[in-house]
């Protein structure tokens, strides 16, 4: 086959991918926009506890691919552990579209979407690398476009989802608005997985040593009963708060404790880029606490206390729903990425570019202004409302700060981990992540308003408040990962064996 040829082939394959992985966001972040408002307004859940399902939620979201990724490297194979995610993620929105105000219904359809999400994502991934494996200069532009399909499904979708819930509300009645919405998310897998059929020769070279097999059937079943008890596990983690509290927990404590029995008994030479790798993991959790606030406390802060005109000279441009200014954020994203992927080549080219360490403390420090931005929104309300510009402005920081942490995370765990322990580092890196998921549910708590306070005068200051202590620990991360600089030079110098 000519080098033409081998790269149409190529990026067909990866096209392919990229599409299921667009409608998979579409669906997951179209029902992100509106899960918070969903059980507060739909369910009656106080804020508290909303908060805490949904930082549970995504804390098993992030935990499950670990074993996901392992059924597809090594039980059934990457390509169908990946369209058997995408019917179980289809499945899960299916259900939430029930119209039931019994919450069993939504822990199960969250439960279903924990365990699709856990088999599709690393998966999906997976394919991506095999399709590149050996062209490392096509890897890295090909996650890029990646990411970018990533971003381009979720805005869609953050738009979408809440104006047809507020819609098919307006016209058809209160509750069928949400259901119609977590609709529109199945018929995205469905779409998504319809084109994978179309395409799906464009993959059969590609895939893990189970691919080229038949199915076990056995296996399938195993597998199929797994997930079934999965799915209910994860329904009483979110059901029972101690459950999830004492899984969180747990789990953080089983892989510091791994970390720290690795480094103590890697080689000499390991050491300095496990405990390199390790500081920054550790970073990265607190960064995810900032993070899991736009979808708990900063959507809460819309519904209550944002205009939702956006206006210029008094003339209204345009009104949002509160759950559409999550969209913000992949916007950003994809105005952002292009200008630091330049400055860093820039940079690069003339020796001048950031160590990961330095573009984490300079990470946090553009989070702390947004929380500022956000905290000082309440100097310029009417009436308890602030302007919805604020918003803009407030989540261009936060995703600035997200392209330089959470964007380097997989970055710097490539960078730091001995290849024999790299499955282990990247799982290390999505458990931590997940555990500050729910911890920054527990943070949102902080500004939980109590049932029955609906005035926007009282509600302000308790948002405005949270948001200005969280940009006072935002500066002290900053400071800490400036302090770890020097510690992180000397690890790199000896990670890359200059004594």
């Amino acid at each position: 086959m000519t080098t033409h040829q081998t790269q149409t082939s190529q990026t067909k394959s990866f096209m392919t991918v990229s599409m299921i992985e667009l409608w998979e966001r579409f669906g997951y972040y179209g029902m992100q926009a509106l899960i918070v408002y969903f059980m507060i307004q739909r369910l009656g859940f106080e804020d508290s506890r909303a908060n805490l399902v949904w930082g549970a939620c995504a804390a098993l979201i992030y935990v499950s691919p670990a074993i996901g990724g392992w059924i597809g490297d090594k039980v059934l194979g990457t390509k169908r552990t990946m369209l058997l995610g995408a019917f179980i993620l289809a499945l899960g929105y299916a259900v939430m579209t029930i119209p039931s105000e019994n919450t069993w219904v939504l822990f199960f359809a969250l439960g279903i979407i924990v365990v699709g999400n856990g088999f599709f994502k690393p998966n999906a991934g997976n394919l991506v690398r095999k399709i590149y494996e050996g062209d490392d200069s096509k890897i890295d532009s090909a996650f890029t476009i990646y990411y970018m399909a990533v971003n381009v499904g979720s805005t869609f979708s953050m738009l979408l989802t809440p104006w047809i819930k507020d819609y098919v509300n307006e016209h058809y009645g209160n509750q069928f608005g949400w259901h119609a919405a977590f609709a529109v998310c199945c018929v995205g897998l469905l779409v998504g997985m319809g084109n994978y059929f179309l395409m799906r020769k464009s993959l059969s070279k590609y895939g893990s040593e189970p691919d080229t097999k038949p199915v076990d059937q056995r296996k399938l079943a195993m597998v199929i009963t797994g997930a079934v008890a999965a799915v209910g596990i994860s329904a009483l983690i979110l059901e029972y708060q101690t459950l999830a509290r004492i899984f969180v927990y747990v789990a953080g404590i089983v892989v510091l404790g791994i970390f720290i029995h690795l480094i103590r008994s890697s080689e000499k030479h390991e050491r300095a880029g496990l405990i390199a790798a390790l500081v920054l993991i550790i970073q990265t959790v607190f960064f995810f606490i900032f993070y899991q606030q736009m979808s708990t406390s900063l959507a809460l802060f819309a519904l209550r206390n944002v205009d939702l005109n956006f206006n210029i000279f008094g003339i209204n441009l345009m009104t949002w729903s509160p759950g559409q200014f999550q969209a913000l954020n992949p916007i950003w994203i994809m105005l952002l990425s292009p200008i630091l992927a330049f400055l860093y080549t820039k940079a690069g080219k003339n020796n001048k570019d950031f160590s990961i360490a330095g573009k984490f403390a300079l990470g946090f420090a553009v989070v702390a202004v947004g929380f500022f931005v956000y905290g000082f929104a309440g100097n310029f309300a009417v009436n308890g409302k602030t302007t919805s510009w604020v918003m803009i402005v407030g989540y261009g920081a936060y995703s600035l700060g997200e392209l330089l942490v959470s964007g380097l995370g997989l970055a710097m765990i490539a960078r730091y981990a001995p290849e024999r322990m790299g499955g282990f580092m990247m799982g290390a890196y999505y458990v931590a992540c997940g555990i500050s998921q729910y911890l920054g549910g527990v943070v949102a708590n902080f500004a939980s308003i109590p049932k029955g306070m609906s005035n926007p005068l009282e509600t302000l200051d308790i948002y405005t408040s949270l948001f200005n202590k969280l940009g006072m620990a935002a500066v002290v991360c900053t400071f800490i990962a400036l302090a770890v600089l020097p510690l992180m030079r000397r690890l790199d110098k000896r990670h890359q064996g200059i004594h």
